[in-house]
């Protein structure tokens, strides 16, 4: 995966979602050669000149002042995920730890093993599945039986059919969240080279990861919501919060479930607990 590569098509793929009406520009009704605004009109509504916006688009962001990544993200509408992703895309990569040891402190297991109503997992910076209590299991399915290799998130959504099953309608959702968490990971842990083969793999294994991989999307994963249709306990709503754990590099999430107290979720959640 080439980080020139990446901020080319990433900035290609924001242009191309926008139309001149969108940025306040006036559309002739002539033919257009590209889906959405031409480079030349980002550069005038960024204010800057052509020159540094194709340079830009290239890949080649080392020389380029944060006041003209401000005003592109600005003229391209990026969220404030998408610009953090942009900033970071656009400058050389920090040395990082790559493929750091996936191992849980003792202290962290014993708190996973004491959320006796919360299905939990340790997260690592490639989605690895490095920690879990036993609800998790009883909800998430038998992932520890997977090769080491293979539990990670992004296996268990694209590659694991009873996940589908599981999720159901709600499967594309769950899988374009993960594919734009995914690739803020990639800005903050741009050089390692251990998640970059993790996304090359997934993007061969799975046509749906590369199918969402190439629409780009960036999102860091916050509160979501997921209905899930439990083969034991039927259906089930489920609300997560990841968890930052900075002090922990080779854990670098917290994930907790919870129901809704006093719902039919927290009563299917409490049977899969005495089970």
């Amino acid at each position: 995966m080439d980080d020139r590569t990446e901020l080319s098509e990433f900035l290609k793929s924001r242009r191309a979602r926008l139309r001149p009406e969108d940025v306040g520009l006036r559309d002739y009704g002539r033919a257009r050669r590209v889906a959405g605004l031409r480079r030349e009109e980002v550069a005038r509504v960024a204010g800057v000149s052509i020159a540094h916006y194709t340079r830009l688009e290239q890949g080649k962001g080392n020389g380029v002042s944060d006041e003209v990544l401000d005003a592109v993200g600005a003229a391209l509408r990026l969220d404030t995920d998408e610009m953090a992703y942009l900033r970071r895309i656009s400058r050389r990569p920090q040395p990082c730890a790559d493929g750091a040891a996936s191992q849980v402190p003792p202290g962290l297991r014993y708190l996973l093993e004491s959320f006796a109503m919360t299905p939990a997992l340790v997260v690592g910076p490639h989605t690895q599945i490095v920690g879990w209590n036993r609800l998790a299991v009883a909800v998430f399915g038998d992932f520890p039986a997977l090769p080491e290799n293979r539990r990670t998130l992004s296996h268990l959504l694209f590659t694991e059919p009873y996940q589908r099953e599981l999720h159901r309608t709600g499967w594309e959702r769950a899988a374009r969240e993960h594919v734009a968490h995914l690739r803020v990971l990639l800005g903050r842990y741009r050089g390692d080279s251990a998640l970059a083969a993790h996304i090359d793999l997934m993007r061969e294994l799975s046509a749906d990861f590369a199918r969402l991989w190439a629409e780009h999307p960036v999102a860091q994963v916050r509160s979501r919501a997921y209905t899930l249709h439990h083969p034991v306990v039927g259906e089930l709503t489920l609300h997560g919060e990841l968890i930052s754990l900075p002090d922990e590099p080779s854990c670098c999430g917290l994930d907790l479930f919870a129901a809704e107290p006093g719902t039919a979720s927290e009563q299917a959640l409490r049977k899969l607990g005495s089970l």
